[in-house]
């Protein structure tokens, strides 16, 4: 099954679109079964904490033409930036010795932003509420969190290592229970897709063989495509993975992690 990623209409600067948002929503047009959409959950007070402004621009992203309200209500999830699809994903894990039902518990993927140069990253919002993948928990995120995953995850960036990045941090004007009693915030991270190795763990027990195989095709259009003519894409897809992994936990290891 041939399936294309058309990102040619939503590369630029449009007119009608000033602040530069060209999102898009390929992933949702998959089998249902992969996710759910799910609207972020309103906070009472969202304030900026941090914004990347450098990051914004390399992705386009005209903050310049906002005022800090809107920017923060769209990235709070108190209003949404155009054309966003909030979903959130559905993935297995092992966890404790036993394969778990896991999903996107408090985050929401927004969609998949077109940057000018042609990349399709995902925008989503860590800690934006409660999703059907939550087991009972908030959905929230603490601000401490937030403020730790965005140094970390530039730090990682700078020193060349394969990451998410963190476009900013929201601070919601809410308390988030855990053993003790904290601020919430939202996150903003940028993925070049968050497609795991559990979503695969779920799709081979959950769809059935012609939906896999779209998913399948998915994956590699988005991310290998140099594979698409192999004499078997599926057998290498998974050795261009196990080699990217190895290459990533080699970086890890030599800054000490």
């Amino acid at each position: 099954m041939d399936m294309k990623l058309d990102s040619s209409k939503a590369i630029g600067t449009d007119n009608a679109n000033p602040t530069g948002w060209q999102l898009q929503k390929s992933y949702a047009g998959l089998p249902s079964d992969l996710y759910s959409a799910t609207p972020p959950t309103r906070v009472a007070n969202p304030q900026a904490v941090l914004l990347n402004n450098k990051l914004a621009e390399n992705l386009g992203l005209h903050f310049s033409a906002q005022n800090e309200a809107e920017i923060v209500n769209e990235l709070s999830g108190n209003s949404l930036p155009p054309g966003s699809h909030p979903i959130a994903q559905a993935y297995m894990g092992h966890q404790f010795g036993y394969l778990n039902m896991l999903g996107d518990g408090r985050a929401i993927l927004l969609g998949e932003h077109i940057a000018p140069d042609g990349r399709r990253v995902d925008i989503q919002l860590k800690g934006a509420g409660p999703t059907p993948y939550s087991r009972r928990g908030d959905g929230r995120a603490t601000l401490s969190a937030c403020l730790r995953e965005y140094i970390i995850s530039e730090a990682m960036h700078g020193l060349g290592i394969a990451t998410s990045r963190s476009l900013a941090v929201i601070k919601t004007g809410e308390p988030v229970y855990r053993e003790q009693l904290h601020e919430g915030g939202v996150l903003t991270r940028i993925m070049s897709s968050h497609i795991r190795v559990g979503t695969f763990e779920f799709a081979t027990r959950h769809l059935n063989r012609t939906a896999f195989a779209e998913f399948l095709q998915y994956v590699i259009n988005r991310h290998y495509p140099r594979l698409a003519n192999a004499e078997n894409p599926a057998t290498a897809l998974l050795k261009a993975v196990m080699k990217k992994q190895a290459d990533l936990i080699v970086d890890w290891m030599r800054v000490g992690f």
